[in-house]
Order: C-alpha cells, then structure tokens, then sequence
C-alpha cells in the first residue's frame, strides 16, 4: 500500500488519470479543497483525464454541466457514465430492455426500453421504483433466461453526509435468486474499465483510477488492470483499507495531488 509521501511517483508513472466524481472531487455542491487543482496538475502534466462516474440518478448532461458549474474543465468525451455504458451494450447486442431505472436517465434509453416483450433487464439506482412488483418482474425474466445488467455494483454510496443503499444489493438478490450473473456495466466491470481505457491511447496498466469506493473504483480497477488510488473521504470507511490491493495507493485527499 502505498502512502502519500510517494505521490509524486504515483502520478509519474501513470499517462491517464481517472476520478471519481461525488467523494472524492465534490460532495453535493462543495467542491472538495485541491480537488480542482488536482484536475489541473493532471492536465498540466500532459495526462490524459477521464470523469467517471457510477451515478444513475442524474443524465450525463446535467453531470456534465455540473462539473463544468463548479469550475472543472470538463468535455463531452472526457465523461463516462455507468448508463452511457449500459446502452451501448445492449445497443450493440440489439437488446430490448426492461428498464428498472431512475426517471432521470429513463431518456438515455429512449428507442431501446421495452414494456412489451423485454428479453433482457436493466437494473440501476431506481430509488421508489425499486419495489418488489418491479424486481419480482425482472426476476421472472431473468428466470426465463433474460440476461441481467447492472448500472454499477456499488453497496452504498454517500448523499449529504450520509450512507445510502444502492442498487449492487439488489443486483445480488436477483443474481441469487434466479441462479444468474450480472453483466456489470459500471464499476468494478471489467468492461467498463475496458470501456475507458479504450478512450485513451494508452494501456490499462498506464492509467490510475482514482476513487472513494474501495470495491468499485480500487479494486475493480487493479483486477481490470489499472493502478488504484483510495481516497479517505466520501463513502471511505478505515476498515476498506484491509481490502486494499498490495499494489494500490491510499491518500488522505485528492488534494494531495494539487
């Protein structure tokens, strides 16, 4: 594990950089102290910079906008979304899905969700509509060989200083009870580390993923590849670090690496 004294190594061995947003650049509408000069000093070493994000509550436009609200410089093709993930696989797979979704990104599957005849289920942070005639549906269609795709598989995230429950403890039941293995398009899928990767010009193990979710951003980062940096805010708890890759860096914030 590596610690904040050698910093300065860890950003000159990587050529792309990845943050996680909510936790670890901002909380809500606080950008956290150093976290745009972290951004900057990433920029201004000539590493390529991706935004990615687990978030299924907001479209990747108002996530856009936000970043560029706060004063980060973000572009279009600098962010990736666990939903923006979602789409263009079951796009690319001619997939009509039932979509258990929030109604704030229901339109970033407009033309693909299907209430008649869905052969296969997504499944993100719906909130109210993560009910159980919504879940014992995509149930009965996973049981009839539907394939399942998560939104992310985060446990919990942070909302104004609290924990909350996502949608990973969903994902689980149903991959329990129907005897079935989600197809995880967010983090730590593979695929969509994948995903990223393939944006830059460079390796996986030439870029850091940077994140406040041990699991999700640390080590769905190194098991896809990459190197991994926990942050000790947002969701951080002092017990993730026992989970912690041998190979994976811990900082106190990301404004160690302003």
């Amino acid at each position: 594990m590596v610690e904040a004294g050698e910093m300065s190594e860890m950003f000159t061995d990587c050529q792309a950089v990845f943050f996680d947003l909510s936790g670890v650049l901002y909380e809500g509408e606080d950008v956290f102290p150093g976290a745009l000069g972290a951004v900057q000093a990433a920029l201004d070493q000539d590493k390529t910079v991706r935004f990615v994000t687990n978030t299924a509550t907001r479209s990747a436009d108002d996530i856009l906008k936000k970043l560029q609200r706060l004063g980060f410089p973000a572009e279009a093709d600098m962010l990736f979304t666990a939903p923006m993930a979602a789409r263009a696989y079951v796009a690319e797979r001619n997939l009509r899905p039932l979509c258990i979704v929030h109604p704030a990104i229901e339109g970033c599957f407009d033309g693909l969700a299907t209430e008649d005849n869905p052969d296969c289920v997504i499944l993100g942070d719906a909130r109210e509509g993560l009910h159980y005639e919504s879940l014992n549906r995509a149930f009965r269609l996973c049981m009839e060989g539907a394939p399942l795709i998560g939104i992310g598989r985060n446990k919990y995230f942070s909302s104004d200083g609290q924990l909350m429950l996502d949608a990973g403890a969903f994902i689980h039941a149903l991959e329990w009870a129907a005897g079935v293995e989600a197809v995880i398009m967010g983090k730590p899928g593979q695929a969509f580390f994948e995903q990223i990767v393939a944006s830059t010009e460079f390796e996986a193990a030439q870029c850091l993923m940077i994140g406040d979710d041990v699991q999700g951003d640390v080590v769905g980062a190194v098991n896809a590849g990459l190197q991994g940096c926990l942050v000790r805010t947002g969701k951080y708890r002092p017990e993730d670090e026992a989970e912690l890759p041998q190979e994976a860096k811990v900082i106190d914030s990301i404004a160690d690496l302003s």
